[in-house]
């Protein structure tokens, strides 16, 4: 039957009620704070889901069962169902389930605050196209956040989203989409309250909060995926409680070590070189010469060139004479060397061959390897759902990097940019198209260099990923990928940090300065500088070909001025990594915007909280010498007490009461403009 569906109750039970018509069962599980909602379509199996894990530190290799109810804490609420409508209560919030077309809706004391769109919301009979449909009522001036590393401001209200991780070199953070993330999680705020939603599926697809309209529907937003089944989850509570649950939700992030939060250099320029030992030595002995504490260094990936090629695990012996000679200089001296290795193999590749032999790549239907464009060449990507590449890659890990003194890895190049329907992954035994997964690759080539990491005996590996999906915290950090020098990039990359902050990321951060484009020009590099000490991710890093790359000594007649930044960066490190734990523990974001504090407080603000103590006050604006503040209420009184909000500008003064407007005067050499609670300071 098309457009209009009956169901009928099938199961029934304390926690869990199942629905059935023509072919589709729709089953709705009752959890503490959160509805979840499953469309399973009759004969198409359920893929696992390995984003979705409360309570445990990791999910199996092979996934979890995307309908378990391990780590869950189940409620079983009074139904009252009369074979037209099911109504129950969850959180303080009253359900409506309408079961002709199976329409839900959730009303809070203040009004409506979640519906599906009349008519037909889900694609149940092929009506709304192929794959998995899920309409929802959207409603005038309604603010929408979340949704990974989406570029453009923070408020994606009206805007439309790719579902898709790509390799965006040189990405615009106002407008570029997709970039790195697949995170299909997003907060709606409206007048009757905050919902949260995730879809669970690693599928590509296009979310849409406003650009489409249908004249016969009311204003509606919409996901789409490929995956034809469908599971989502309708979060419950204030928008700070649902990036709580949210986080929860997808399991424990791994542990940073706190040398990771001091800066860590990086640039393509130093491993490119032919004198590329030379050149690493030398950034080691600037660094102390300078005066710039240094906690670690991201080796980029010209230590494995053949000729132009770069061959992943292989050492270039001109280059690096001695790789364990060189991670015992870093060491010797204080820093972590991070060696970059990416999951595909050029055909020039010494391994290319075995590994095609074993049937370890990416395949075509004829079992023969599939080829893409890689850095200069043709490769082939590792099949990480095969448990022979898995551990192929482990072994390598171990091998070629951690028996040679590199205990921490950076896996990059990693957004498996497949599209081609006939491309196939071995998983787990059970053959199904590449491009239904793309996000898993990544996550299981993080996760096998942690633990070969961690098999190696090394304590707290710190592990980074650039493409990344729910549930890869648990196994790896992040970054927001390779972004572009310039004036209005600056402020971008800062709403795009607020977005992922509000998605469930601790750890992260951009490339200070920019990666790609012309070196930053002195007022603007001080700028990035003074912004990034409030970040957790305190990295510089650059490919600028024609141009010297940017270091801590990019102008030396500033380097007074940086020394006090890097000075106080080392002061807040202890901060920063207590601030980590906290994120660890209960699942507040390590950095957020100020509305998540104080729900009136404007979202697109440049001023943002740095762990719970710390309000940061960045400046983005080329010539400004001061920057305007409007201290929040919350957050500013000492634990403890009644009273009036106070602050402290840079941790010293007179207390200042929230509320107060004010202009603070701060240019490009001074130190960046902060404010913090009365009483113990931070560092």
């Amino acid at each position: 039957m098309k457009y209009e569906h009956r169901f009928r109750l099938r199961h029934a039970g304390a926690s869990a009620r199942e629905y059935t018509a023509d072919g589709v069962t729709m089953r709705l599980d009752f959890l503490e704070g959160m509805l979840r909602v499953a469309l399973l379509r009759e004969g198409t199996p359920l893929l696992p889901t390995w984003s979705v894990c409360p309570g445990k530190a990791d999910c199996p290799r092979e996934g979890r069962d995307k309908l378990s109810l391990e780590g869950f804490s189940c409620v079983s609420p009074v139904v009252c169902d009369d074979g037209e409508t099911v109504r129950f209560t969850l959180d303080g919030v009253a359900f409506t389930v309408e079961l002709k077309n199976f329409r839900i809706s959730a009303r809070t004391e203040k009004g409506l605050l979640y519906q599906d769109r009349s008519g037909l919301a889900y694609n149940f009979a092929g009506e709304l196209g192929e794959g998995s449909v899920h309409y929802t009522r959207r409603e005038p001036g309604e603010r929408i956040f979340g949704l990974g590393d989406k570029g453009g401001p923070v408020n994606k209200a009206l805007g439309s989203f790719a579902l898709a991780c790509a390799d965006a070199m040189g990405f615009r953070a106002g407008d570029s989409d997709p970039l790195y993330k697949q995170l299909p999680f997003y907060i709606c705020e409206n007048a009757a309250g905050s919902y949260g939603v995730f879809y669970d599926t690693m599928s590509l697809g296009r979310m849409d909060f406003g650009r489409e309209h249908d004249n016969y529907f009311e204003s509606f937003s919409s996901a789409r995926f490929e995956e034809e089944n469908l599971v989502f989850y309708l979060i419950l509570g204030s928008t700070a409680q649902i990036v709580r649950r949210f986080s929860a939700l997808c399991g424990e992030p791994a542990p940073v070590p706190e040398w990771a939060f001091r800066y860590c250099g990086s640039t393509m320029a130093y491993t490119d070189a032919p004198d590329a030992d030379k050149q690493l030595r030398d950034f080691v002995d600037r660094c102390a010469a300078e005066g710039i504490g240094a906690g670690g260094f991201y080796l980029s990936s010209g230590y494995t060139q053949i000729g132009d090629k770069r061959c992943v695990f292989h050492w270039n012996r001109d280059k690096i004479p001695s790789p364990e000679g060189l991670a015992a200089y870093f060491r010797a001296h204080g820093l972590e060397p991070i060696p970059n290795v990416k999951p595909a193999f050029l055909t020039e590749h010494p391994l290319y061959d075995e590994i095609a032999r074993q049937g370890w790549f990416l395949h075509l239907p004829d079992g023969s390897p599939a080829r893409f464009p890689f850095w200069g060449g043709m490769a082939s990507y590792l099949d990480f759902t095969h448990p022979g590449a898995y551990g192929f890659w482990k072994a390598c890990v171990r091998e070629q990097l951690v028996d040679r003194g590199y205990r921490h890895i950076w896996n990059d190049n990693n957004e498996y940019p497949i599209w081609d329907g006939e491309v196939l992954a071995h998983f787990f035994g059970r053959p199904v198209p590449a491009r239904r997964i793309r996000p898993l690759f990544s996550y299981l080539m993080a996760r096998a260099s942690r633990e070969a990491c961690l098999e190696a005996g090394v304590e707290e590996p710190f592990n980074v990923s650039r493409c990344a999906m729910a549930g890869t915290p648990r196994v790896a950090s992040t970054w927001t990928g390779d972004n572009l020098t310039g004036w209005e990039e600056l402020r971008a990359n800062h709403k795009q940090i607020m977005t992922m902050a509000l998605s469930g990321f601790g750890f992260f951060g951009p490339d200070l300065g920019g990666f790609a484009g012309p070196s930053p020009e002195e007022e603007l590099f001080l700028r990035w500088l003074q912004y990034g000490l409030f970040l957790p991710r305190f990295v510089l890093h650059s490919w600028k070909p024609e141009a010297e790359p940017t270091m801590p000594w990019l102008y030396p007649g500033q380097m007074d001025g940086v020394r006090r930044l890097f000075r106080l960066r080392e002061q807040m490190v202890p901060y920063l990594h207590s601030e980590m734990e906290r994120h660890r523990r209960c699942r507040d974001p390590l950095i957020f915007p100020v509305f998540l504090k104080e729900p009136g407080y404007d979202p697109e603000s440049d001023c943002f909280f740095c762990g719970e103590r710390v309000l940061a006050c960045p400046v983005f604006d080329k010539g400004a010498d001061s920057v305007r503040v409007l201290l929040p209420h919350a957050g500013g009184r000492p634990e403890g007490q009644d009273g009036e909000d106070l602050w402290l500008l840079r941790g010293a003064g007179e207390p200042i009461p929230g509320g107060t407007a004010l202009s603070v005067p701060c240019s490009p050499t001074d130190e960046p403009v902060w404010f913090t609670r009365p009483g113990p300071q931070p560092w």
